[in-house]
């Protein structure tokens, strides 16, 4: 008489973990959408992101060099803006919202040929 047990437990292991894991898979937030002109440390800066109604993207700094610190110096006002560290902010556009948002960053750096604080300002065209 041959037992078939380690296949049925097999089949059973496999039916119990994939009933574990969540039904839905966590999406990453991508960077904006974004038309920008930065400028050099010390020089302040402003840039455009599209971004859809409900929907979040990142927003890392770029101008060229190191980050030592960076803020929130203006909140949006159909949005919400995060730090997520001296380098990214990510921003989520209210849900039902379409139209325009500004807000502004304040990062401090130091650079190939200056240092210095600019405050970039962005503005957001919700979809």
């Amino acid at each position: 008489m041959t037992t078939r047990l380690p296949g049925i437990a097999a089949l059973a292991l496999s039916i119990a973990a994939s009933s574990v894991m969540p039904a839905f898979a966590a999406q990453a937030v991508s960077e904006c959408s974004m038309s920008v002109t930065l400028a050099d440390w010390g020089e302040n800066s402003t840039g455009d992101i599209d971004v859809a109604s409900g929907q979040s993207c990142l927003i890392p700094i770029g101008i060229r060099g190191t980050v030592t610190d960076s803020a929130i110096s203006q909140k949006p006002t159909y949005g919400k803006l995060k730090k997520i560290n001296a380098l990214t902010f990510e921003y989520r556009a209210k849900a039902k919202y379409k139209g325009s948002d500004t807000f502004a960053i304040k990062a401090t750096g130091q650079g190939p040929k200056t240092s210095g604080t600019s405050v970039i300002t962005v503005r957001a065209t919700i979809k």
